[in-house]
Formats: structure tokens, C-alpha cells, sequence
């Protein structure tokens, strides 16, 4: 059975947020910005293993972030879009990290996604270590989800601007998921604008 130590946290949060017309990373929720809520959720899961993908903005995003004992990683592909992070995370994880057996990737832009979500989907792995823990959305999964070390090869070779999606939603994979009401994406002024309410 894997232990929280074992779980490195990937907290996604490269893109340019064109959508948003501002840096979608910093806009502030509580007083905290999106990313740091996120960061402050995975270090809950494991304090000392928490990775953050940054490209578009990123010295203006980590000044602007007050959150310690976090280890950047700068995707210079950015510009390729969700996939590439995932690949930069991973790569640097496995090289760099080998100690760790699983990844959890997490989305800078989910606010709704609290400890308490993040807990259940580990405590789902900790009894299916083989098996990718996904959440899911109707009928589609997605992340935040847990990825055990035998896959990280095939994340390593996503393409394109889906993230992990595609590849959760394969026929041939096995994934456990969890339902949540909690899987808000803040993509537009307008969504931010709706979850302040």
C-alpha cells in the first residue's frame, strides 16, 4: 500500500488563460489566489511533494505567490497547451523524484476542489494501486486524478491541449472514479464572476 509520502501532488498551472484576459492563476478567492488555494490543498496531501508547472507569466505568478516549499518547474512549451505540462511535470517527477510512485495532477483553476475531495481520491488509490483514480463528470472523467507509477511513460506522451482527458477516457485503461459536484472550471471573467456569488 502506497502512504501519502509516496504521492507526488502536480498543481497544472502554465497557460495564458486567453479566455480570461487576465493571469487566471492570481485572481484571488478568500483572500487567496486560485493557485495558491490549489497548493495549499496538495500540500495537505503530501507537504514536502508538491510540483507546480508554470509558463505563461511565471516570474510575475511566483512572486505573487505566497505559498512555500513548492518546486517549480518551468514548461517552456507551454504555448502547446495542457499536455505539455503534464509531460514537463512527469518527466521531472520521475527523473528527478523516482522515490515517488504515484502522481496526483491537479488543476490551478478548480477552487472547488477542497481537501476533503483530494483525501477521498487518495484514500480510493491507497486500496486500488494499480488502477488510475479519476474524477468524474457525468459521464466523461477527468482531474484531479492519481496516476501510479506504470503509466507515468504513457503520460509522458500526451499531445495537445486535452490534458489527461483522451487518455482517461480510453477504453482500455482501468480507472476508478469519484463523482463530485465539485468540478468547476473557472475559465472566463464570467465563471469568476458567478463563483464569487
Amino acid at each position: 500500500m502506497d502512504n501519502m509520502n509516496s504521492i507526488a501532488v502536480l498543481v497544472l498551472a502554465a497557460g495564458k488563460s486567453s479566455r480570461m484576459k487576465d493571469i487566471k492563476q492570481l485572481l484571488k478567492i478568500n483572500n487567496k489566489t486560485l493557485l495558491e488555494t490549489a497548493l495549499e490543498n496538495g500540500k495537505k496531501i503530501n507537504p514536502n511533494n508538491v510540483f507546480c508547472v508554470l509558463g505563461a507569466h511565471a516570474e510575475k505568478i511566483k512572486k505573487e505567490t505566497s505559498t512555500k516549499n513548492i518546486t517549480y518547474i518551468f514548461n517552456n512549451n507551454f504555448e502547446k497547451g495542457l499536455s505539455s505540462s503534464i509531460v514537463c511535470g512527469v518527466n521531472y517527477i520521475a527523473k528527478e523524484h523516482s522515490n515517488l510512485t504515484s502522481i496526483l495532477i491537479l488543476l490551478a483553476d478548480q477552487p472547488k476542489i477542497d481537501f476533503q475531495f483530494l483525501n477521498e481520491l487518495v484514500s480510493i488509490y491507497q486500496k486500488n494501486t494499480t488502477k488510475i483514480v479519476a474524477s468524474s463528470y457525468g459521464d466523461k472523467k477527468g482531474v484531479p486524478a492519481i496516476f501510479p507509477k506504470i503509466y507515468f511513460e504513457k503520460l509522458k506522451l500526451l499531445k495537445g491541449d486535452k490534458g489527461a482527458k483522451e487518455f482517461l477516457n480510453s477504453h482500455n485503461i482501468d480507472v476508478a472514479s469519484i463523482n463530485s459536484l465539485k468540478l468547476i472550471d473557472i475559465d472566463t471573467k464570467e465563471a469568476y464572476i458567478n463563483f464569487l456569488k
